[in-house]
Order: C-alpha cells, then structure tokens, then sequence
C-alpha cells in the first residue's frame, strides 16, 4: 500500500500552520506577507507605536501567542499581524497610524489574540490615554465598569503606547464577544 504521509499541525489549538501567519516567531527564514508595520503610510499621518505583552493566568508570559491589530479611522482601513515570540522579551510591537474617531466613539484599534489552548481567538480593543475627553463619551468603555476599564487603555510612555494583555486572574483584561 502506497500511501503519502502528510504534515499535521503540531499544536492542538491554533494558531495553525507558523510558517504562513509568523514565521519569524519560528525561525523560518523569511518574513511575514503581513507585518506590523505601516507601509508608506501618508505623510500627515500621526504615527504610533503600541507595545505590550500578553499573560497567561499565572502571570507569565505567553511566548508563542500571535496578535492581529485592526483598525479603521472611517476613510483607511489598517491590518497588522505580529508573533510574540518574534521579540527577545515576548512584546508585541505594531508601528501604526494613530486611528481617528469614528462615528463619534474614541478612537481605539481591536486587537485579536490567538494563542494555545484556546479554542477560539479572543477579541479586544486598545483605547489610548491622551484621548480623555473622547474615552469619557465612549459608549463602548462606558458599558464596562469603571475599575475594568484600565485594562485596555493604553499608557503613553516615552512616545509609546503600552498595553499588557491579561489572559485570566485579577488583572483580566476585558474581552469583547464578536
């Protein structure tokens, strides 16, 4: 019996197949065909950098999770995609456009985390802290409680934008059903 034996995935839970969504987390010799930087973005852009980490429920890092960033500011619209295992200390890094509001909601980018032992990737959103006054009218992050909230407002620090993802526990950040 001839029979051609075929490459399964190695993980039990996605993200599948490395080698297409973040080879360069896995040490494949070439790069991503979507990255997690803006390409000629236009020149009167404002450009941001937005950082963070994920943890797992025991408070450590998730070396192997892949994170998706989308946006859109009403005319453009951005996609992004980064390996956290692709940086020596596990971060996540997206250089992007800051996004406009939108329909009057505060500006924010979603985030869409895939990682093991998830059956389903989880959604959420990135707010930033220098937009207050819109972060205040928000409709979206008002329906969460206020001290939840903190989780997925961004801080500036040194011109970037830091956000950790908590996965479970005390600091759980809020996840949206999409």
């Amino acid at each position: 019996m001839n029979i051609k034996m075929l490459q399964t995935p190695s993980q039990t839970v996605g993200p599948y197949f490395a080698y297409g969504l973040a080879p360069e987390q896995y040490s494949y010799d070439f790069k991503s065909l979507v990255g997690h930087r803006i390409i000629n973005p236009d020149k009167n852009s404002d450009l941001i950098t937005i950082k963070g980490k994920v943890f797992d429920g025991e408070n450590n890092t998730i070396p192997d999770a892949m994170i998706e960033l989308w946006q859109n500011d009403g005319v453009n619209q951005f996609f992004g995609r980064f390996g956290t295992g692709t940086d020596a200390e596990n971060h996540f890094v997206f250089e992007t456009i800051k996004p406009k509001s939108v329909d009057g909601q505060a500006p924010y980018v979603t985030l869409i985390i895939f990682m093991r032992g998830q059956l389903i990737h989880s959604y959420t959103r990135i707010y930033f802290s220098d937009e207050e006054a819109m972060n205040e009218q928000d409709l979206v992050l008002n329906s969460i409680a206020s001290e939840r909230r903190k989780t997925i407002i961004a801080q500036k620090k040194n011109g970037v934008y830091e956000l950790d993802i908590y996965m479970q526990g005390e600091k759980e950040t809020v996840f949206f059903a999409i």
